[in-house]
């Protein structure tokens, strides 16, 4: 029998609609652009080896995005809902794949980046502030350090949650302030880059070396082709999709929004597109700067090249050749300027997931409960909590893996549900259409078939306990539903 349950669509009633179509972009580009495009072309790097197939990467990951942004254009139209990707899947499907995405955004996709965020605007706090550092334990439980990096990460997460429950005007003024900084720094360091700062013999070696792809690994390097390299695309893909990550947050805002049939849809094109056009430019700019190939055992910056730059602070690395000793304080500011704004934008939207699942029974009754200023107030709480206890539970770099396995599997499903509603609803109002349909969504769903299949096999220890994570979910599912039947009677 079909799962059914009774949607609580006047809860929406309370929300404000105060967020316009510059607003929703915003919330688009400033959740995307956070630490990742400073980080994650290092360790890309070391899995390719190869210039050009780096930029093929983040070219792929961008297409996808765009892809997926004009996919959910068609179902935001169609449903300009609080909760976004939850409503879509129920909607879609049924009860359980909203709640699977619920359970797994609560337990990794969101809180997991908030934590990855938090834990990554801390960390370059440090290199103003010496005293944040993951050496400086302030209490040590065995093999557990609890250190003042995960302090100012918790701390962040806290302050973010605080100021967002006093309303969404206040959230939306932040957001549009942060992500107005950060865009246009990060423009200004692409156009020096581009023009002024190109290094001929970094130039010279990239383009020697332009397709040839090699893996680093512990015993050395290992050439790359053929399946070898179609398993390194899909293993570097995991820096370039996390650090594109929650371009879809503003889904989940769909009751806030002024004309959000048409406005969600617009917000999602205009961010994903220009985000992308300032990630690609950003890393011709690493690669005129830097060469991708280097030695972890050099002492300069060019010496250690992209794959081995200090802590894989790559953008660091880059401007150093410009501001010199500065280029580090420099850099870390601006990471800490997009990091803030970033958590703000996905703590803000995230928050409207388990308060449209608790209207629908399928999490704590409290949570669906707007606050005197007409935000979810016990939701923001609740994610507060859980975000800052992972931020003790691993490194950034582990919670990327988590966070990147786990929303693919729900992209997949939430484009295939496209599918499925033009069979289940012909008829409804869609304002928007998905681009291409059926071929290009289709075509999405392949790759990012691939992708999931990939990474369970390159990357196992994270991949694997992600799919548990998610179909843990099934069982309690059911409980939470007998639960709730139980007390109904």
């Amino acid at each position: 029998m079909q799962d059914q349950i009774i949607t609580n669509t006047n809860s929406e009633k309370g929300f404000k609609k105060s967020l316009n179509l510059f607003d929703a972009t915003m919330l688009v580009i400033g959740s995307m652009i956070g630490s990742g495009i400073f980080i994650v072309s290092a360790d890309m790097s070391r899995l390719l080896g190869s210039p050009g197939w780096l930029l093929v990467v983040w070219l792929i990951t961008g297409l996808m995005t765009v892809i997926a942004a004009l996919s959910y254009g068609e179902l935001a139209g169609m449903m300009p809902n609080a909760g976004g990707i939850y409503v879509y899947l129920r909607e879609a499907f049924n009860p359980m794949f909203g709640f699977l995405y619920g359970w797994t955004g609560f337990l990794v996709i969101q809180a997991g980046t908030i934590a990855a965020v938090g834990m990554a605007f801390a960390k370059y706090s440090g290199v103003l502030f010496p005293w944040i550092s993951e050496k400086n334990i302030w209490l040590n439980f065995g093999s557990f350090g609890f250190n003042t990096t995960q302090l100012v990460a918790i701390l962040l997460i806290i302050a973010l949650s605080w100021i967002n429950s006093r309303g969404v005007k206040l959230g939306k003024l932040i957001q549009n302030l942060f992500t107005n900084i950060k865009f246009f720094v990060l423009l200004a360091f692409i156009i020096v880059g581009l023009f002024v700062a190109g290094n001929a013999e970094s130039i010279n070696i990239n383009l020697g070396v332009m397709w040839n792809a090699q893996q680093v690994t512990n015993s050395g390097t290992i050439p790359l082709s053929g399946f070898s390299l179609l398993a390194a695309l899909g293993a570097a893909m995991v820096g370039s999709l996390f650090a594109a990550d929650s371009w879809y947050s503003v889904t989940f805002t769909g009751a806030e929004i002024i004309n959000p049939k048409k406005n969600i849809p617009r917000s999602l094109l205009l961010g994903t597109i220009l985000v992308f056009i300032l990630y690609i430019l950003a890393n011709l700019v690493y690669l005129l700067i830097l060469p991708l190939r280097g030695d972890p055992q050099a002492a300069t910056a060019i010496g250690q090249g992209i794959q081995y730059a200090a802590n894989d602070r790559v953008a660091t690395a880059a401007i150093s050749g410009i501001f010199g000793n500065s280029a580090a304080i420099i850099m870390a500011v601006f990471i800490i300027i997009s990091t803030f704004g970033c958590n703000n934008g996905i703590i803000m939207t995230s928050s409207r997931v388990y308060y449209a699942m608790a209207n629908d029974g399928l999490f704590f009754k409290s949570v669906g409960k707007l606050n005197k200023n007409g935000v979810p107030g016990r939701s923001l709480l609740i994610l507060s909590i859980w975000s800052s206890l992972l931020c003790l539970s691993g490194t950034y770099g582990q919670l990327l893996d988590y966070v990147v396995f786990a929303v693919l599997i729900f992209f997949t499903l939430t484009i295939l549900g496209i599918f499925v509603l033009r069979f289940k609803k012909p008829d409804e109002e869609r304002p928007v259409k998905a681009f291409g349909y059926p071929v290009i969504p289709a075509i999405y769903i392949l790759i990012s078939t691939f992708l999931l299949i990939d990474l369970l096999i390159i990357k196992p220890d994270y991949t694997w306990p992600g799919l548990i994570i998610v179909l843990a979910g099934i069982p309690i599912y059911y409980v939470w539903r007998l639960v709730n039947k139980l007390k109904m009677n």
